[in-house]
């Protein structure tokens, strides 16, 4: 077991842009645009390839299903199995994202459609004035959502935020949300796609000529109804110190804003590690001699029985560090 990096999934979609190839250096052609990339996925038909090293070629799936324990972490395999548990991705929305929810692990169990959708954004880059939901703006209930959704006025109920580089958004199933025009993100999430999309600003896809299809009614269950206090997450933002932004039952982050050598031992994990570069590049120095370089952009997973790394920043750089708790 080495530290892995694997081939970029590239999705065009109807809202996304350029970004993932002018900011973050990622050729998507021949795609028109690219709204996301799929870094780290077990997604059934989107399924990672180990990008270099002995493993080169090899699924994720693969890994799991051969290492167990040894890749993701033994407490980690006893729950999962063979499912890799997290989805990484980049997200460039060039124009604002469906209005839409996800379900939670209980539902989309009922429903036959695997599991849930807990998920955070991390903003790499924002333009002016950039704006995202997240959440209602009062307390909802059923019967006035349903009645927003067939009048057409659900925005008038949606909770906005302006959204600038370093912010942390975390949404868990059930959250109401879109993301806003202008926007890149990381985006760490359940190894799910179930999306229920609520509204679409009444968008025509410009290959069909049709209107993408709405889950208005699947919605109904999944959604949070409750207002809260504060939707964007608070944390301290340190140099050359790792900071924790999110603590879920999924995965936790830490943001890496470093500046100089960082030694990160992993012996108290019984859990893979995805370090994801979001400013800047480094170099991830590994036991056995083995290294990968990161830029912007850059993911590497690191199999649970690599106890220890040593982080060599290229000036300044930003990482977010995930597992599972």
């Amino acid at each position: 077991m080495y530290p892995l990096t694997f081939e970029t999934i590239f999705k065009d979609k109807i809202w996304g842009g350029q970004k993932i190839k002018t900011v973050l250096g990622k050729d998507f052609s021949p795609l028109p645009n690219c709204g996301e990339t799929w870094e780290v996925s077990d997604v059934e038909g989107n399924v990672s390839v180990v990008r270099e090293g002995a493993l080169k070629g090899k699924s994720l799936r693969e890994l799991v299903q051969q290492y167990k324990g040894e890749l993701v972490g033994q407490r980690v395999y006893e729950q999962y199995g063979d499912r890799f548990p997290l989805l990484i991705k980049f997200i460039d929305a060039n124009d604002d994202l469906s209005i839409q929810v996800h379900p939670d692990d209980k539902l989309a169990e009922q429903r036959g459609s695997g599991y849930g959708k807990t998920e955070m954004w991390y903003i790499i880059q924002a333009d002016e004035g950039a704006r995202l939901n997240s959440g209602f703006n009062r307390e909802v209930n059923k019967d006035e959502y349903v009645k927003a959704v067939a009048d057409n006025t659900i925005q008038d109920l949606l909770n906005i935020e302006e959204a600038q580089a370093g912010d942390v958004f975390f949404l868990p199933a059930g959250r109401v949300h879109y993301i806003g025009k202008g926007l890149l993100l990381a985006e760490i999430q359940q190894t799910s796609d179930t999306t229920y999309r609520i509204y679409d600003f009444d968008r025509v896809d410009a290959t069909t000529g049709q209107k993408r299809e709405l889950h208005t009614e699947l919605a109904v269950d999944a959604i949070d109804y409750r207002h809260y206090d504060q939707y964007k997450t608070a944390y301290e933002r340190k140099q050359n110190e790792s900071v924790n932004a999110v603590k879920s039952d999924y995965f936790v982050t830490n943001v890496l804003n470093f500046s100089q050598e960082v030694e990160h031992d992993y012996t108290h994990l019984d859990s893979f590690v995805v370090l994801i570069c979001v400013s800047g590049g480094l170099t991830v120095n590994a036991p056995g001699g083995y290294s990968v370089s990161l830029k912007m952009g850059q993911c590497v997973l690191i199999p649970a029985s690599v106890r220890n790394v040593t982080l060599v920043p290229d000036g300044d750089m930003t990482v977010l560090e995930t597992y599972v708790p």
